[in-house]
């Protein structure tokens, strides 16, 4: 596994699909093998659930990251016999070249159009595209995580992908103990954000929204913002010195899934996304969420969430004060989330399909 950043992490979506998937292909007798970025500080651990670990050196800059530890992950990589390389992301699909010189099985997984990311430079953003395309022409197989994005690779180059989803695991719900202690916040007391603190999260349009709310709910915001120091003022700015909007930074553990199990709405308010993983897990919660109406978004929901006109800050005030005066219809809501997410999104299914792939010719 080549393109993520570090295994174990919750840094971000990518993250977490690689760290499930390969616990699950594991189950199947799949040896596999992590190429984590090798980082400033941390400890580097030789083995985890069965995972050899395996660390590259990198240089910790938005727009060469990725590359360069593509680059030195795959020339390990090459000396190692393995039957398939499996990279993650459009970055780091401009090492392709190399694997498909000495004729390695190559898979990919798109996990988004990283290149419509406004994180990006426009040198980055061009980079980004030619990995893409590096990807079309290199790769044996390449897997999308939405069917818009199986359109787009078909529609843009003609190339079949193999459309399989992310799955979830059935998370535990716990009271509101640790959450309570630290930020002061109840069952059903606030309503959640939780992503990167990026601008194509739209973070900006929910602060703008709730500030017009009349409501005693907090608004919780959990994330960070790698690579966006920037826009991460910005949001402070925006948020004042409101004492009823709460930055949490990272969570992980016991911290992350108290979050998830007493928020009264999660709201994804993005302009882009591959396959939300964070929605997914809060649908199996079985929170009411609401979310911009993008396709990647509804896509994952079929019917389950409200959504709102993706950038219009006023749709989003509306369906959120709209859910928070009706808490019987957030409950049905959140019950056919949970239902949905359990019978059409596991692990186990996605490493089923990801085998198959691996065995196509």
């Amino acid at each position: 596994m080549i393109g993520h950043k570090q295994i174990p992490s919750r840094s971000g979506g990518v993250e977490i699909v690689v760290e499930k998937l390969s616990e699950h292909l594991m189950k199947r007798g799949i040896q596999i093998d992590i190429y984590n970025r090798r980082m400033p500080e941390g400890e580097q651990i030789r083995e985890y659930k069965g995972m050899r670990m395996y660390y590259s050196f990198t240089v910790h800059r938005k727009n060469l990251d990725a590359i360069i530890a593509a680059f030195f992950s795959t020339l390990r990589a090459l000396t190692r016999g393995y039957d398939i390389l499996h990279y993650h992301a459009e970055g780091s699909c401009l090492m392709l070249w190399l694997p498909h010189l000495f004729h390695k099985k190559i898979a990919v997984t798109i996990h988004g159009l990283d290149w419509r990311r406004a994180k990006w430079s426009r040198f980055a953003s061009k980079m980004l595209l030619v990995g893409e395309k590096f990807a079309v022409k290199y790769a044996d197989q390449i897997i999308v995580l939405s069917k818009d994005v199986q359109r787009y690779f078909m529609e843009q180059y003609g190339r079949r992908t193999n459309y399989i989803p992310n799955g979830v695991d059935p998370m535990p719900k716990r009271r509101p103990n640790l959450i309570r202690k630290k930020f002061g916040l109840e069952k059903e007391g606030y309503i959640l954000f939780l992503a990167r603190i990026v601008p194509e999260k739209g973070l900006h349009y929910l602060i703008n929204a709730y500030k017009n709310i009349d409501t005693e709910k907090k608004l919780v915001v959990a994330g960070n913002c790698p690579y966006a120091q920037e826009y991460g003022r910005q949001i402070l700015e925006l948020a004042g010195n409101s004492e009823k909007i709460i930055f949490t930074g990272f969570v992980e553990g016991e911290l992350l899934e108290e979050l998830f199990s007493n928020a009264a709405v999660y709201v994804l308010p993005s302009e882009i996304e591959g396959m939300p993983i964070s929605l997914l897990e809060a649908m199996s919660y079985g929170r009411c969420c609401l979310v911009s109406d993008i396709p990647e978004n509804l896509n994952v929901a079929e019917g389950c969430v409200e959504s709102f006109c993706t950038g219009n800050t006023d749709d989003l005030q509306r369906h959120l004060e709209e859910l928070l005066r009706d808490p019987e219809k957030c409950c049905r809501l959140g019950e056919k989330a949970a239902d949905y997410v359990g019978r059409c999104y596991n692990w186990e299914m996605v490493a089923e399909r990801t085998v198959e792939v691996y065995e196509s010719k």
